[in-house]
């Protein structure tokens, strides 16, 4: 049996090769969890087993996540979105349990080896009502569909469906009780959650906000740390000495913070800790599929996989649909909840651990859901194609859009076509009225659309990452294209698109920092503004002006370093406040190098040495407290300071030729 260190350290290497793996396929890095438990537990290499420390750290895992559902419980959103949270989202959850029930009822008259209780049925359907938040947030970010008119209807139902999994948090257990207790039980159950709640709620809001500022005006972020988890587990301890859920207390303390001014700062430093326990819960879980016992029965698989993702497509789209969605939104809506959640499977494991449900059927509805989360990617990507093939009053819907596009654009003759109208779209509108310049934009947020037409604004619902919405906009007779939203994969998909349309039609791209700059430009990008060196430039500038540098200095100052393309601002000095999560982001950096006697460098001129044929260049030399520009005769002595400045591994590279 493997030590607890032997056992940690296998399931943190084989965590970190899962996670590798899926990202580079471009999937959920949940889904590699998920198979690296299948991979190394007790049913397939055999590797690890279940032990109360791996289930102990998934029950940590389960209460992180429920405090961050916890932090992100606003009841101004809420409010907002009543109708289809506590309408659309209530249905759905509702008659899910209710479609499961019945469900479980037939397949036990079909193949009464499987037969189960109604307690069991109702748990199933809990854990199938549910739907992956991490998984479809993301590719709908990822498609700037967030705040589509499906978009909303599907954060809607995805947050009731968080909401729910409380109640179903202290129902499950309960239903696991003698059928002669149950009444008793769950009345029980429902005072102590009530006296519990309303305990920590009546107190912890007048105590939190004066205690997490007691605790953050000694200005110690170890201490805020520790603060931080101690209010995270007491309150898990308190709900669970109470005979309730350890999540119940975690999700309660999440929404107290929520409600103070430290709720930013403790999503960021919670987020470490809830990202590798739940990593490990879902290992866990992998751990529980037997492989064999799957193959042997894949036909049961396929069955439960297939039916449960028509039938919740089947009831969202036509919940949908009655709540007023038109077909193709409520189509989209039905896809992309179709599968199965996360918290389905923290449902399906407190169902097990209840007893509930027979090893067998875990077995199958287990692995049911983890493929039902692995195509989920595909059928959301494909949703357009599937609601466009389907739906003939879609494919109306959308060639009226683009035909009412067309024609009010019909006239316009050398505009400006806005690829979004969120505030940078707006401000650029403005200043484009004002010089009596036409222009028209296309945003994805129908009610900005509305509100706009409605004041007399030039604005379209459409996607300036599709070709019909562009031509509809009139590419080809525009005079320039802005691209207002600093989203780079985004912004490369709609260069494509005018790259193949209009070739020479100027493009003015918005980016975060310089960090992409050069990959928009070789894009076909007329001109990049990176919000970062703009804000740098404007400081610089107000600073120069207050210290009485005079005016056209400073407005040629600027404007030479915009016409350099803001290389001599490009890169800078970074700490440990500044690595970024994407690995891949290739950040332009500086690094400072002091040349030793010994370094190879020494006596050498900057030309010899190579540097730009590893991708970065000495930007500046500090010599004797001078400053000594860089020239490429230039001779590089013992006790220089070198700058270089180009992508982190080109600096190390350039580092190592130096000395």
């Amino acid at each position: 049996m493997a030590s607890g260190l032997e056992l940690t350290l296998l399931l943190l290497g084989s965590a970190v090769l899962g996670v590798v793996v899926f990202r580079s396929l471009h999937l959920p890095p949940m889904l590699g969890y998920l198979a690296v438990g299948v991979l190394i537990g007790p049913h397939a290499l055999g590797l690890a087993a279940e032990t109360g420390s791996t289930h102990a750290l998934a029950e940590f895992g389960v209460v992180f996540l429920m405090f961050s559902i916890g932090l992100e419980f606003s009841l101004a959103q809420l409010r907002a979105m009543r109708r289809i949270v506590f309408g659309l989202g209530l249905a759905q959850v509702v008659l899910t349990i209710v479609a499961a029930m019945l469900g479980a009822l037939a397949f036990s008259i079909w193949m009464p080896q499987l037969a189960v209780s109604w307690q069991a049925a109702f748990a199933l359907g809990g854990a199938l009502a549910m739907s992956s938040t991490a998984i479809v947030v993301k590719l709908l970010t990822e498609r700037l569909e967030l705040e589509s008119e499906h978009g909303r209807r599907i954060i809607g139902i995805l947050l009731f469906q968080d909401l729910a999994v409380v109640p179903l948090l202290i129902l499950i257990p309960a239903l696991a009780k003698n059928p002669e207790d149950l009444a008793p039980t769950l009345a029980w159950a429902a005072v102590k959650a009530a006296a519990v709640l309303a305990l920590l709620l009546f107190f912890g809001q007048k105590l939190m906000r004066s205690w997490f500022t007691m605790v953050a005006k000694r200005r110690s972020q170890e201490l805020f740390m520790l603060n931080l988890l101690l209010v995270t587990l007491g309150a898990a301890w308190i709900t669970e000495r109470a005979g309730l859920s350890l999540a119940l207390g975690a999700f309660v303390a999440g929404m107290l913070i929520s409600e103070t001014q430290f709720k930013h700062q403790v999503e960021e430093d919670i987020k470490p800790f809830r990202d590798v326990l739940l990593g490990l819960f879902f290992i866990t879980i992998g751990m529980l599929l037997n492989l064999r016992l799957v193959l042997e029965h894949w036909w049961l698989v396929l069955l439960l996989l297939v039916i449960p993702v028509l039938l919740k497509f089947a009831l969202i789209a036509g919940l949908a649909k009655a709540f007023g969605s038109s077909d193709g939104v409520a189509m989209r809506t039905g896809l992309a909840l179709a599968q199965a959640g996360e918290f389905g499977f923290v449902l399906l494991n407190m169902a097990s651990g209840s007893k509930l449900i027979d090893p067998f059927l875990m077995q199958l509805v287990l692995a049911s859901m983890v493929l039902s989360m692995l195509v989920a990617p595909f059928i959301i990507e494909k949703s357009d194609r599937i609601v466009m093939k389907v739906s003939a009053n879609e494919w109306m819907m959308q060639s009226l859009q683009l035909t009412q596009l067309a024609s009010r654009t019909m006239a316009a003759q050398k505009h400006v076509i806005l690829a979004g109208f969120g505030r940078s779209g707006q401000s650029v509108a403005t200043l484009l009225t004002d010089e009596k310049l036409p222009w028209y934009a296309l945003d994805l947020d129908p009610e900005r659309v509305q509100e706009a037409q409605a004041a007399g604004s030039s604005v379209s619902y459409g996607d300036a990452g599709r070709r019909e919405s562009l031509i509809a906009a009139g590419i080809n007779r525009a005079s320039a294209l802005v691209i207002t939203f600093a989203d780079t994969r985004a912004a490369l998909k709609v260069l494509h698109l005018v790259h193949e349309l209009a070739p020479t039609l100027p493009v003015i791209v918005r980016s975060h920092d310089d960090s992409d700059l050069d990959i928009l430009r070789a894009a076909g990008a007329t001109e990049v503004v990176p919000e970062a060196l703009e804000s740098s430039l404007m400081l610089a500038s107000h600073a120069l002006v207050v210290v009485g540098v005079p005016l056209r200095r400073v407005v040629h100052r600027v404007q030479s370093a915009r016409d350099e393309r803001y290389a001599a601002l490009r890169g800078y000095f970074h700490g440990s406040s500044d690595i970024t999560d994407d690995p891949e982001h290739m950040y332009v950096r500086l690094h400072s190098v002091v040349l030793n006697e010994d370094a190879q460098a020494v006596g050498r001129r900057i030309d010899e040495l190579g540097l730009e044929e590893l991708g970065a260049e000495v930007s500046g030399i500090r010599r004797d407290r001078r400053r000594v520009e860089p020239e490429p005769d230039t001779v590089l002595r013992a006790g220089d300071v070198v700058v270089l400045r180009g992508s982190a591994d080109a600096v190390t590279q350039a580092e190592g030729r130096l000395l």
